[in-house]
């Protein structure tokens, strides 16, 4: 599990590899990624916006970006904790990701990013 704490929001990312969705003889391979958003600050805070870079072994960069998460935009109170599960299909059997929220403070609406930590995403039978 990779783990990194931005201006007081803790985000935590565990992936998955999809073997059913997956079809290793055309290259195609999928994942599916937890993520946990962890607001340690004492003032509530809504996720916005996404914006994700997305690396293949094969040299693909994808950009996408976009309004919230999985068609959300959560409000977390203080102490509160969001998590979600999303996916992602590469060409290759190794890839990464990182990327940015654009958060927004709900007392004052002044608007804050969040680090996104790096994350590989490996299928299993390349660990072996």
């Amino acid at each position: 599990m990779e783990t990194t704490t931005t201006e007081g929001i803790k985000i935590s990312v565990e992936t998955m590899y999809q073997p059913e969705y997956s079809r290793a003889s055309d290259n195609k391979h999928v994942f599916a990624y937890r993520i946990s958003i962890e607001n340690m600050n004492d003032f509530t805070v809504q996720l916005l916006r996404r914006h994700w870079f997305i690396f293949d072994s094969v040299g693909s960069r994808r950009e996408v970006e976009g309004e919230g998460v999985i068609g959300e935009q959560p409000v977390i109170a203080p102490g509160g904790t969001h998590q979600y599960v999303s996916g992602c299909s590469l060409d290759s059997d190794i890839g990464k990701m990182h990327g940015t929220y654009l958060m927004k403070r709900v007392h004052d609406d002044d608007n804050f990013k969040v680090r996104i930590p790096e994350f590989q995403m490996i299928t299993p039978f390349k660990l072996n």
